[in-house]
């Protein structure tokens, strides 16, 4: 079968790193190919560069037998190539319709691009309402609007980013269908994923990139996970240690929790309640924009709630702030590292300030402790091999994974009674993930209670002693992940919990 995307010696470099190196990858027609790499080994520019967003310093493409150098993305679709990014680029306020043709050169007239939608969406499974707004959409249907608007440009080569991190079990299920289908048709898929089980099941060829340069191409299907993720880290992953915890007296107990929304088409929070133990992990599930960012706001006190309650320790917390929650040993780590967790300009030494002085006595008669502050900022970076020159360095600087590890380690070393983190290892690689969840494990070792709240289902399947889903701002019954089936977990996800409570 001839290639229909052809890349030879592809090169791009930017000041202090090359982040592509003589990369070569071949991509046949109706292939499912994926592209594997940690965070850094240049996914992102090879596809981009595809995609017409890059130019690259050297090399050469070919896409169906002829030389293929799009100058735009405008470009890169015309020739047959279209790509679904793992950050949606919608509009909340505007319909389905009107989103997707904002995405089209030349869109027909609304009823006709409706009843397009329409048929499209049916046929490859992904069913779309055109006049709904997109803010009323749920994650899963959103990245449907990606799809479609993608499928009506009738692609060759479809690239696709993460795309099942915002999805339930059974959304991708469905979304794996729909590629099937789009492959046996001859559309190309180049898959992007941090999800190797997904990889070994879904693709039929994998590209594995580690630090700019192509180390093997493999079929995934003849490799397990973890020789896929030792392939892309270059080194053996360490097994992470689960010891046997027994769970402890109960730190943290909150009753009839609600919240009104953050945001015009964000979720409520309704009557969230649960009780958590020393010792004990509890992994709370949810697709993105069900209240994860919410209830973390109103756990560490950047949100209080005038409705329902908050113990910690058998203390009533639910009207004190972050810095007062800190105090006593409710800490959190929220989910956008970049602007909320820590402050891009700032160095590794301003940021441990932020949320360190309290617990780690940084400040004396009113004054920091630059010195103090400069040792635990470093404590950090050593003990979470953080790379960085040093503390002076400005947390900007640090790539995703190694910024991740610091804001965990940050809130790990101040020793909290209970931590609450949202999305731990969000976009990070399999070593710094791996890490990061051992760290977690062990603070619950040394008798913390910890909240995990993630997207990723393995993860939490990892470390998670006992699982809740969150759906529409209602947080199900946590169940022991013991015996926990993945199916039991998506209709929990999808809100099943809802509808059985309801019966009862």
């Amino acid at each position: 079968m001839s290639e229909l995307l052809e890349i030879e010696g592809l090169t791009k470099a930017y000041p202090g790193v090359v982040a592509n190196d003589g990369v070569a990858l071949r991509v046949r027609p109706g292939e499912v190919h994926a592209l594997l790499g940690e965070n850094g080994a240049g996914k992102s520019t090879l596809v981009k560069m595809i995609y017409g967003l890059v130019k690259p310093d050297s090399g050469t493409m070919q896409f169906q037998g002829a030389l293929y150098a799009p100058a735009d993305p405008r470009a890169a679709r015309s020739a047959g190539v279209a790509m679904v990014f793992q950050h949606f680029s919608l509009f909340e306020a505007l319909s389905v319709a009107e989103n997707v043709a904002l995405g089209m050169e030349t869109p027909p007239p609304m009823r006709q691009l409706a009843a397009k939608i329409r048929e499209i969406s049916t046929e490859y499974g992904l069913p779309l309402d055109p006049a709904r707004l997109v803010g009323d959409l749920s994650a899963g249907e959103r990245q449907r609007v990606e799809i479609v608007r993608c499928l009506l440009q009738d692609p060759k080569l479809l690239i696709m980013d993460e795309p099942t991190s915002v999805l339930t079990p059974q959304e991708v299920d469905i979304l794996f269908k729909t590629l099937r289908k789009l492959s046996a048709e001859g559309t190309a898929i180049l898959y992007i994923s941090h999800k190797l089980e997904e990889i070994r099941a879904l693709c039929e060829a994998a590209t594995i990139l580690r630090g700019g340069k192509v180390v093997d191409h493999c079929n995934p299907r003849e490799k397990s996970a973890r020789e896929l993720a030792e392939l892309m880290v270059g080194a053996e992953l360490k097994v992470t240690d689960r010891s046997t915890r027994k769970p402890g007296d109960v730190v943290l107990k909150v009753t009839n929790l609600s919240l009104p929304p953050m945001s015009q088409f964000g979720p409520a929070l309704k009557e969230i309640g649960f009780e958590l133990r020393a010792g004990e992990v509890l992994g709370i599930g949810g697709v993105a924009g069900n209240g994860q960012e919410e209830l973390l706001a109103t756990l560490s006190g950047e949100r209080p709630s005038k409705h329902g309650t908050v113990q910690l320790l058998g203390a009533d917390i639910s009207a004190l702030g972050p810095n007062a929650r800190r105090g006593m040993g409710l800490l959190a780590a929220p989910e956008e590292r970049l602007g909320h967790a820590a402050v891009p300009a700032m160095s590794l030494t301003e940021n441990a300030i932020l949320t360190g002085t309290t617990r780690k006595k940084l400040t004396q008669n009113g004054f920091v402790d630059q010195g103090a502050a400069r040792d635990f900022a470093q404590d950090v970076i050593t003990a979470f091999d953080v790379r960085t020159p040093g503390p002076h360095v400005a947390a900007r600087a640090l790539s995703g994974g190694n910024l991740q590890k610091f804001v965990i380690g940050r809130e790990v070393l101040q020793a909290p009674e209970v931590l609450v983190v949202n999305q731990p290892t969000w976009g990070v690689d399999a070593a710094a993930a791996a890490a990061i969840r051992q760290a977690l494990l062990d603070l619950a070792a040394q008798g913390a209670a910890v909240i995990a709240i993630s997207q990723d289902l393995d993860e939490l399947m990892e470390i998670a002693d006992r699982f809740a889903a969150l759906n529409e701002g209602r947080l199900s019954a946590p169940r022991p992940t013991k015996g926990l089936s993945i199916e039991e977990i998506g209709l929990m996800l999808g809100g099943a919990h809802g509808m059985q409570e309801a019966q009862i």
